[in-house]
């Protein structure tokens, strides 16, 4: 199958779980997860219409994003874990920042990205599965985080993302969609009355084998990999 049909199979599931939620599919953002697909790749899939591309490592987003800097409009998204000694690769680089987790690193972007004159949007990654092996903020950190991260210029948290754990039943991974949505309904209720610039409207959360119940519980963002590249190349 060529990229540009599995691209109209995602693009269909896409729209399909919209007109069953009742979202206008325009709501929903694809962000294509191209680690450790080569930048011909990216290159063949921007040519079929895909804009935004996501990047599990700092230094592979750098290195694509030099290699691919002749494409307009293409977007990088950075779906890892946000590390301090790293943030002088996405600074400028990446569109959006979908895995800070810890004031050390927000300060550590801001700074890089006010040294380099941009402003660095984020996302905030949520740890909701109760798995040692996932990294995010605790929601119960949340207010007290987004409190100081309010302050940093160089950033702007723009909404939340969530890596839950893995079930075969796409179900069973519901409810922790709709605890991140919930959470950020009531985070950006507290944050607007008390007069707070951050504005938590982005949801990033969804996969190749469950975006339909992401988008059904208010996904904006979905992160696909397997269901438009096949499976990634061996790491080496």
């Amino acid at each position: 199958m060529s990229f540009p049909e599995r691209l109209a199979g995602v693009q269909a599931r896409i729209d399909a779980a919209c007109a069953r939620a009742g979202r206008d599919p325009s709501e929903v953002r694809l962000v294509a997860v191209s680690k450790r697909h080569p930048p011909e790749a990216i290159r063949a899939a921007y040519e079929a219409g895909v804009r935004d591309f996501g990047e599990n490592y700092a230094q592979e987003l750098r290195d694509k994003a030099a290699a691919l800097a002749d494409l307009p409009d293409l977007r990088w998204h950075f779906i890892g874990p946000v590390q301090r000694n790293k943030v002088r690769y996405l600074a400028g680089p990446a569109h959006l920042c979908h895995g800070l987790d810890r004031l050390a690193a927000a300060e550590a972007l801001s700074d890089r990205a006010e040294r380099e004159g941009v402003v660095a949007a984020c996302l905030v990654a949520v740890h909701l599965g109760g798995e040692e092996s996932k990294h995010g903020a605790r929601p119960e950190e949340l207010p007290s985080l987004l409190e100081q991260m309010a302050e940093l210029p160089g950033i702007e948290v723009r909404g939340l993302m969530s890596l839950p754990p893995y079930f075969d039943d796409p179900e069973e991974v519901r409810p922790y969609f709709r605890q991140l949505a919930a959470l950020r309904d009531s985070l950006e209720a507290d944050l607007r009355s008390a007069g707070g610039r951050i504005k938590l409207s982005w949801l990033s959360m969804g996969m190749s084998h469950d975006l339909e119940v992401a988008i059904e519980e208010g996904a904006t963002l979905v992160r696909v990999g397997t269901a438009l590249f096949g499976q990634r190349p061996p790491k080496v």
